[in-house]
């Protein structure tokens, strides 16, 4: 590994050259795990139970807003993997704004990914626990909430190699899973399935049932089933070969996006009626399996999606404490959250706990208004992460041509063009977003909250400038 200085020093005390990945944090992450965890990162709560209510507004259209969207996505990732392989760092895309447009965008960016990241652990938890409470009825739904945070918090608190193996039977069961409903759908629609018909493309004639408002509420919902593709640039830098993993994990987001999302919603619209109650009350994998008559094949579902949860939660406890020791390395918070001990942060993920579990309470005591209020706040902010990475790469990529000596080992397509495109894009969703009653609410919080941070972040630059 390269002993040059780590890219989480701050810009004013190191030029623009590539930098080596955090020095102080293990490097324990396998291949074979980023490999996975990059796989399952794009089979999450959000395909499996969000996507219920996309379908319900969109019907069959569902399987546009989704390629749609997905095309955004490879975009993204690409202008992500593009500058991970140059700058390896646990602080991805927010040293990525940092070092592209200044301290302030990074502290933005960073930060609000952070409270992003942390609320989700506490939804996810939440949404685990009524799982299992429904297999175990009477049991008290906090008392699983407790169980998987201690579970994850001790996880994330031992060597990352720990963090990779979890994630990696995680991901295991959740790519064969999906693959087999694949497999039994495609059957089923053939009609060479036993026991079922072809339902033929019965249920797809109404393919714009709510006409272009229903498209544009599926296309929302197909946008934020996304999220969660960044932890792999993030768990790259604390792998073996950083360069190599970022680069294969970008490279295969295409057809894993296509086969996982676009794919399995075109199966399910295919099977189920897209009006049917159960895909919103069962989530539309459960409504499909049941809808084929597999004995038990609904209820293993539920299993799958119970999974899909707890990695999740795993994912995130970890994710938020990577980025809050990046940015404390970079001096944008408590220094105490950048003490590692044992090549990991424990402080870090001690306190991203905590905030996931008052998360947790909130939802509990004020889930009207707290809790509410703090879902809004976070409604958007991955698309304010999606725009800070397209300028990010927008400019960091020009220095990098300026060098003849540096060559990404991953090279947008396109650029700039491709890149403007989803720049557009994401402003097209804004206005979508905006016209949206649930949305606009959303849109406003997740607004108000990233200027509010941007301004701190600008006034803290500008008092170490003046030191």
């Amino acid at each position: 590994m390269p002993s040059s200085p780590s890219l989480d020093t701050p810009p004013q005390r190191r030029a623009d050259a590539p930098q080596a990945p955090d020095a102080s944090l293990s490097h324990g992450l396998k291949q074979r795990h980023l490999s996975m965890i990059a796989l399952g990162g794009v089979i999450g709560s959000g395909l499996f139970v969000g996507s219920g209510a996309g379908i319900a507004a969109a019907g069959p259209s569902i399987v546009v807003a989704f390629a749609l969207s997905g095309l955004l996505v490879m975009l993204v990732m690409r202008m992500l993997g593009e500058m991970s392989a140059a700058y390896p760092s646990s602080g991805s895309f927010s040293a990525h704004a940092e070092r592209a447009i200044g301290p302030w965008a990074g502290f933005a960016a960073g930060w609000s990914f952070w409270v992003l990241l942390c609320t989700a652990v506490g939804m996810e938890g939440i949404g685990a626990a009524k799982i299992v409470q429904g297999w175990l009825p009477g049991t008290p739904q906090w008392m699983w909430v407790a169980l998987f945070m201690v579970v994850f918090c001790g996880t994330n608190l031992a060597a990352v190699k720990n963090f990779g193996e979890f994630e990696f039977w995680f991901a295991a069961l959740k790519v064969g899973a999906i693959s087999l409903f694949l497999v039994l759908g495609a059957l089923a629609v053939a009609g060479v399935l036993p026991g079922t018909d072809s339902p033929g493309a019965s249920h797809l004639t109404d393919f714009l049932p709510h006409g272009s408002e229903g498209l544009v509420i599926g296309l929302l919902a197909s946008v934020f089933a996304y999220g969660g593709l960044e932890t792999v640039t993030i768990a790259a830098a604390e792998s073996e070969d950083p360069v190599r993993g970022v680069a294969n994990a970008v490279r295969t987001a295409m057809w894993r996006i296509a086969l996982f999302y676009v794919g399995s919603m075109a199966v399910v619209v295919t099977l189920v009626p897209w009006d049917s109650k159960e895909i919103v009350t069962k989530g539309p994998y459960v409504a499909a399996l049941d809808h084929l008559g597999i004995p038990g094949a609904g209820q293993l579902m539920n299993v799958v999606v119970l999974v899909a949860l707890l990695s999740a939660m795993n994912a995130n406890t970890y994710g938020s404490s990577r980025i809050a020791y990046s940015l404390v390395q970079r001096g944008m918070g408590p220094k105490a959250l950048a003490k590692v001990s044992g090549g990991v942060p424990r402080v870090a993920v001690l306190v991203s706990s905590v905030f996931g579990f008052a998360c947790v309470l909130l939802s509990y005591w004020r889930p009207d208004d707290v809790f509410a209020w703090l879902l809004n706040m976070i409604g958007a902010v991955i698309l304010v992460v999606w725009i800070f990475i397209a300028v990010s790469q927008l400019v960091l990529r020009r220095r990098m041509e300026r060098d003849p000596a540096q060559r990404p080992a991953v090279r947008m397509w396109g650029f700039p063009w491709l890149t403007w495109v989803a720049l557009a894009g994401m402003a097209a969703i804004f206005v979508l977003m905006a016209r949206q009653p649930d949305t606009r609410v959303q849109l406003c919080s997740t607004g108000g909250m990233t200027l509010v941070l941007a301004a701190v972040g600008y006034v803290r630059q500008r008092a170490r400038a003046g030191r």
